[in-house]
């Protein structure tokens, strides 16, 4: 059983190492690439100014967040839904560079750089020269944007498991045939259905009189040009 995070965050802007910060946080568990329906999702406090075109992307105001929890209130049970388990994130470097900082200010290990999938890579491999942000991948993929006014953790978290699930072979991966046990449990086995002949052949739905007039119907139209009929057809 493969289980993996798909997570998403807003911020107050672009770059942690000048102070920005993390607002929002999203996590999505997907098992065996297909999502289960637990996720973690919390708006932080960010005890700074939000970037005016940050805003305009996101749409979460620094007055909406009033109440809200700091990161070091959420971050244990931000880690224990994570785990050990891969983070798949599109443009990865990003969320990771926001997450670390808020993990280092709270005194804690980073996340390893290997714990990271980045959808971006992905889809910039299976479609070389295309515009692959997440919003070009959904059209490309026929995922529904309905739901998605601006740019929400959560909803992007959902739309990006949709998107790893398609970059990693589609629905169909959720369609395998089950694995039957064999009687000496040495390994799974598929049992395979084979038909074999007809006992008898079908009996005739059509007439001698329907038969021969159809026959006379093709020498006539089609005279030497009807092939089947050198076939007994």
């Amino acid at each position: 059983m493969a289980r993996h995070i798909v997570l998403d965050t807003e911020t107050t802007g672009l770059d942690p190492r000048t102070g920005h910060r993390l607002i929002e946080i999203a996590c999505v568990e997907v098992v065996d690439y297909m999502p289960t329906g637990k996720s973690f999702h919390e708006y932080v406090h960010p005890d700074r100014d939000i970037d005016p075109d940050a805003e305009r992307v996101h749409g979460i105001s620094l007055a909406s967040l009033h109440g809200k929890p700091r990161f070091p209130e959420i971050v244990d049970r931000f880690l224990e839904f994570v785990g050990e388990d891969p983070i798949v994130a599109h443009n990865a470097p990003f969320d990771r560079g926001f997450v670390n900082a808020e993990l280092t200010r709270c005194g804690l290990a980073p996340t390893r750089e290997d714990q990271w999938i980045d959808t971006l890579v992905l889809a910039k491999k299976k479609f070389p020269g295309m515009y692959n942000s997440l919003d070009a991948l959904c059209k490309r993929m026929k995922i529904s944007l309905a739901a998605r006014d601006k740019h929400g953790a959560l909803i992007d978290a959902e739309l990006l498991a949709a998107v790893y699930l398609e970059l990693q072979g589609g629905k169909e991966r959720g369609l395998d045939l089950v694995a039957a046990p064999v009687a000496n449990n040495v390994g799974p086995s598929l049992i395979a259905v084979a038909y074999g002949a007809r006992p008898r052949p079908l009996a005739f739905r059509s007439t001698d009189a329907e038969r021969a007039a159809h026959e006379a119907f093709v020498r006539g139209t089609l005279k030497d040009k009807a092939v089947w009929i050198a076939f007994g057809l």
